[in-house]
């Protein structure tokens, strides 16, 4: 298993919005040792930016997928991103 650093983007569809998931994802992110940042999208899915190890983008890639409880997770597009080093994980506005 690498221990080298990666970079995730996802985007996370369905009934994501006003229901607490991106303070679920910074929760979980955070726990995990994830750095990066999620964020809203017009169009009503979430986007999150994601830097750890692949077992650490791999299990907050699961939990994407499940969401807070009043969530409806109907689908989770995963890309490459390029490396930054946010300092932490956070809410973006």
């Amino acid at each position: 298993m690498s221990v080298q650093k990666q970079a995730r983007l996802y985007r996370v569809r369905g009934q994501v919005q006003g229901v607490g998931f991106r303070y679920f994802v910074e929760q979980s992110a955070q726990a995990l040792g994830v750095r990066g940042w999620v964020r809203n999208v017009d169009d009503g899915s979430v986007e999150v930016y994601a830097v750890g190890t692949h077992a650490q983008l791999s299990e907050l890639a699961g939990l994407l997928w499940k969401g807070p409880r009043w969530a409806e997770v109907r689908g989770v597009d995963e890309a490459e991103a390029a490396l930054e080093e946010p300092s932490g994980f956070f809410v973006r506005q």
